[in-house]
């Protein structure tokens, strides 16, 4: 396979054909909006079933892997900014089999979980308008997206700023009815105390395999925040907005998902959850909020949209940064006068609307075939970032020390440590009966595309 490009192209500036406009502020609620979704609201009640108040430890877990992903891929893209992120920096790594590999295993996810969130607000709206069938919902969500995608890229910008705002305003103000009713605040409600955490079993009250059992459920809600690493090529200052919006995301969206999940298992016994309902509308009914299913129904409605605008951005800037390295078709690099990749943002849409077609014709078949090949995804794509990290680190210490303006905590210990946990993570998959056939499908996708790589390499080597 290639060699990694030579060490002289770490210090060097390649120039960003893709138009700026990002500002701080876009690019720290891009973080939030790629990854505050159904996730959160609706699924975050399985993890509390299978895990108990001992969820808290899950997604402490999950999250402080999740963020020391995101500090390596930060170190790497203020040091080596791109539109494709990650993915460039495992090019430059590995070689051109692990950028070909991430990037493509990267895309393929995002544009399958765009049809999941198309497939879901279209749901809800159809709920709300039943006259008007689930399809043309899709089709309106995914033009108008599309539309969004296609203009300069601060209207994106300023389009996610507003929609993630709204689920930032909601969970806030969630934490705090919250934590009125738990210290008995609110009017009708009296001080709950310890009581549900400690009782129903205790606070792990299936001991540390339920601990362990959770983490499998909401380890891949954190996906989403790479996101913002890819946005960060098209803001005035790359080095120092990728920075700066790495620390705030990561934080923040810990602080939601734990802030919030803590005040769900403090109000509410663990085992009135039942999966597939949002424990947020458990516990807004039990604060006697009116209407609190479809207050909750509007909440998830717009985090979907908001994942969706995310997901497409961030599929269409990948893939173009494939076509930039000769890892994708050539015409995928048309670039707009506004500095947009038109054929790149259609080229994702379009498998989003095939990806939708076959949500909506079989559910239970190709499509759920579908979500399985990703299930895994993220994990491998994790793994290989923190490869790259530590292959492109001492690069960059040796040839271009000044640009490690961000560095990664402990190096290089807690990067292995990373490695290690994803490693656990993937074993126990295989353990589990439930999460075994995701992480087959998934590895089958990534043997696939590794073995397309390693064609394309062989080829270019014959030559």
């Amino acid at each position: 396979m290639h060699q990694a490009p030579p060490a002289e192209t770490l210090a060097s500036e390649a120039a960003e054909p893709l138009g700026g406009g990002l500002k701080q502020r876009h690019l720290t609620m891009l973080g939030l909006g790629g990854v505050i979704g159904a996730g959160l609201f609706v699924g975050s009640g399985a993890g509390i079933a299978v895990a108990g108040p001992g969820i808290l430890l899950s997604y402490l877990l999950a999250g402080a892997l999740a963020a020391l992903v995101m500090r390596m891929i930060g170190e790497m893209s203020a040091a080596v900014p791109a539109s494709g992120a990650f993915s460039v920096h495992a090019e430059r790594a590995l070689g051109r089999w692990a950028g070909f590999t991430v990037g493509w295993l990267y895309w393929f996810m995002l544009v399958v979980v765009l049809a999941v969130e198309a497939s879901g607000a279209a749901h809800i709206a159809n709920g709300w308008l039943p006259a008007v069938p689930q399809w043309a919902w899709v089709l309106l969500f995914m033009t108008v997206f599309t539309g969004v995608n296609l203009t300069a890229v601060k209207n994106f910008g300023e389009f996610e700023f507003w929609f993630a705002s709204l689920k930032v305003v909601a969970i806030t103000l969630f934490l705090v009815l919250g934590a009125l009713a738990v210290f008995g605040v609110l009017p009708d409600t009296d001080p709950v105390g310890m009581a549900n955490l400690t009782g129903q079993g205790g606070f792990l009250p299936h001991g540390w395999s339920g601990v362990v059992s959770g983490v499998l459920v909401v380890v891949f809600a954190f996906g989403g925040l790479e996101v913002v690493t890819i946005a960060a090529a098209e803001s005035d200052d790359p080095a120092r907005a990728v920075g700066r919006a790495v620390r705030s995301a990561v934080w923040r969206i810990v602080f939601f998902y734990i802030g919030s999940v803590l005040v769900i298992v403090t109000l509410l016994p663990w085992t009135s959850m039942v999966p597939g309902e949002s424990p947020y509308v458990a516990v807004l009914d039990h604060v006697g909020v009116p209407k609190a299913g479809q207050i909750m129904n509007i909440v998830v409605f717009v985090a979907l949209l908001s994942a969706l605008n995310a997901n497409l951005y961030g599929s269409s800037r990948m893939v173009f940064s494939l076509a930039e390295r000769g890892e994708a078709p050539r015409g995928l690099l048309a670039v707009s006068r506004g500095g947009v990749p038109r054929q790149a943002v259609l080229a994702s849409v379009a498998f989003g609307f095939v990806s939708v077609v076959l949500n909506l014709e079989w559910p239970d078949s190709i499509f759920r075939y579908l979500l399985n090949a990703v299930g895994a995804v993220l994990l491998f794509v994790w793994a290989l970032i923190a490869v790259s990290q530590l292959r492109l680190r001492r690069r960059i210490e040796r040839e271009a020390p000044g640009k490690l303006v961000l560095r990664m905590w402990a190096f290089p210990w807690l990067t292995w440590t990373a490695l290690a946990a994803m490693a656990a993570v993937l074993v126990l998959m295989l353990t589990d009966a439930q999460a075994r056939p995701q992480l087959l499908w998934s590895a089958g996708a990534t043997c696939a595309v590794l073995l397309v790589a390693g064609v394309r390499e062989w080829r270019a080597r014959t030559r």
